[in-house]
Order: structure tokens, then sequence, then C-alpha cells
């Protein structure tokens, strides 16, 4: 059966598909239960998070699910660049942006002290809600990470970008890796190599990564519906990892307006960039990431670059904000989509896979 797979027999579910996690406060308690009652593995993305939330979303997932759940963190959440980036970078900064928040009628930040949760802090969630999967992006955690993990009988999962990066993960070991194309939607979780070259597509890093690593693969970046989860299969994947589709979904905690533009013809149109938090990440095409694309390099290190947008109200739907200067995220599928609720979007991937 298609579902037999070393990543279903790894956790005792279902089936190989693989709700991705959404950093930035997409990700919702609805969603992860939703896909895990469903069979597949839901994940919830804990970045924005200190370890008390985590704990207390923890909790209100386990009250909806008794199925397996992943938790997501990021290794690396401080750029190295951030001791570098002084207060002559940070005028750059806001004369380069200075016309938008007079657009808005917004005033100029002074430079944010507060850059949110460290991992360091976060993993004693991770310790105390024992979740089934903790998954991780931008590095790999330490031995003693690790170790600790597999006492408590939590599974890891790490990502790659790059077939050196899948290598690196299972020479860490880790129990299983996504191995991440470029077609996906947001951050590109690159960690040897900068983003910007390691830039291979999904179908391309599949079989190589599979031919590789003996640990299960779960493939990522522009699968969106059955023929996606098929061509990822056959090329040696052991599961699917799905983030646009189920972003789109009614279940996620994008908004209305971003949902209904991954359903319209702006969800065609996507491009990588830095502009909204300092890192490389792909979302759907705007003024901003047009008119700031040369300019890239102006940008403040991640997390201070999202910190600083998040004056000019770039994230959430707040009174005043201007959609021409938020961040949407979306893979190259978006175009594909065709289900706005995750129970239907599963029923169909699992019933067209049955049949064939």
């Amino acid at each position: 059966m298609w579902n037999n797979t070393k990543f279903t027999g790894l956790l005792g579910i279902q089936y190989p598909i693989v709700q991705g996690p959404f950093g930035g406060g997409l990700s919702s308690v609805a969603l992860t239960a939703a896909v895990s009652n469903a069979g597949g593995l839901g994940s919830f993305g804990g970045q924005p998070y200190s370890a008390k939330e985590i704990i207390e979303t923890s909790a209100a997932i386990r009250k909806a699910t008794d199925k397996p759940f992943n938790i997501n963190l990021w290794v690396n959440d401080r750029d190295r660049r951030l001791a570098e980036f002084d207060s002559e970078d940070y005028k750059k900064l806001t004369d380069l942006f200075t016309p938008y928040f007079k657009e808005l009628d917004l005033p100029i930040p002074e430079r944010p002290t507060n850059l949110g949760a460290k991992f360091e802090d976060q993993l004693e969630a991770i310790y105390e809600v024992r979740p089934a999967v903790f998954s991780f992006v931008y590095g790999i955690p330490s031995e003693d990470i690790l170790e600790k993990c597999r006492s408590l009988g939590i599974k890891t999962v790490g990502a790659a970008t790059t077939v050196d990066e899948a290598i690196a993960l299972e020479k860490a070991g880790v129990d299983a890796i996504v191995a991440t194309g470029c077609e996906a939607g947001g951050h590109r979780v690159s960690f040897l190599r900068s983003a910007e070259d390691s830039l291979t597509g999904t179908f391309a890093l599949i079989p190589q990564v599979a031919d590789n690593v003996k640990i299960p693969v779960i493939a990522a970046g522009g699968i969106a519906d059955v023929r996606g989860v098929k061509a990822a299969l056959a090329l040696g994947a052991d599961a699917v990892q799905m983030g646009t589709a189920f972003l789109a979904t009614n279940q996620s905690n994008a908004t209305q307006d971003h949902k209904d533009k991954l359903f319209s013809e702006e969800g065609k149109d996507t491009v990588l960039t830095k502009v909204f938090t300092g890192r490389l990440a792909r979302g759907l095409r705007n003024r901003l990431t047009e008119e700031l694309k040369d300019s890239q390099h102006l940008m403040a290190p991640y997390p201070l670059q999202g910190k600083f947008m998040g004056h000019l109200k770039a994230y959430p739907a707040t009174e005043g904000s201007n959609s021409a200067f938020r961040s949407y995220w979306s893979g190259q599928s978006a175009s594909l989509l065709k289900f706005r609720d995750a129970g239907e979007l599963m029923l169909s991937i699992i019933n067209e896979m049955n049949k064939a």
C-alpha cells in the first residue's frame, strides 16, 4: 500500500502526509488537530512563542486530538550579522523605508530591542510537552539536545535544502529529513551555505537525498495535490509535506485576505525576498518586493528586520495596514489549490491515492 512507508512506520501514523509548520503566528491548533485526526501529521510552528505559550498550545492540541503531532522551532534564531549592524546601518534602513511609513502616517520606530523568544529557552517546552515529533530548521541541534529528545521518546526531524545538509542531519542522528525545494513558500532554511546558493528544486533534490541517506525522507516544496504526492513517492520520498495547500484552508491562522490571494490570480506570482524578515523567503510579489528588490543588502539581520517591519504593519491585518506592504507567504503551487477545508484536502488525496 502507498501509505506503508518508513515514515508512517516510524511514527505509527496512517498516512505519509505532513502539514507544514508555519511560523509568524500562522499555525493553529485547529489545523494541527485536523490533519492529525485525518491520519497525517499535524504540525505547529512554535518559532514566535515563549516556552510557556508553546506548553499551553500543546495542551490545547492534545484536547483536540489524541494522535501524534509535531512542534517546530528554529535552531538559528539570531543572525550573526546582528552584532555588526550599527546605528549607521539602521539609519540607512529607516531612510529607505521612510516614504512607506509616511504613506501610512506612521512614526519611524526606534531600533527594536525585544527580538523575541530564543531557541534555548523554547527547548524547555519541548522537553515538558514531549510531542511525538520535534522538527527544526536552520541547522542541527547539539548532540546533547538530540540525545535528550531520544531519552524522552521524541522523534526528531530536520530540514535540508541540499544533499550535503541531508547527510549532515543523518550523521547527527536525526530520525527523518524534510528535503525542501526552492518552490516552497516561506523561508529558505539553508544552514551549510547561503540560501541563495541552495536553491535546488524539489524534484531534483528528492532522489539525490534519497540516494544518500537511509533515514526517511519527506518531500516538501510545490506539492499541492495528488500528482505531487505520487511524484514525490516515486522519486524516493517516504512522505510529503504540504505547506501552502494547508495554509489556504479555513483552519489555518492566516488572515482571510491572505487565503483569498492564494486562490486568486495573485497566487500565481511569487518571489524570493529578504524585505520582510532579513532572511530569504518566498511569498507573493507585491509593491514592496518590487520597489526594494535592488536594496535587499540594506535590510537588517534576522530577527531585527522582522521587528522593524512589524511597525509598518507588514504582518497582522491591523487597522491602517496596507496590503501592498504586507507579507503573504506562498509556494509556487498556489494555482493548483482547490480546497478550503483541511479535512477535505486530506480526504481527496487519500481517496485518489487509494484508487491509484
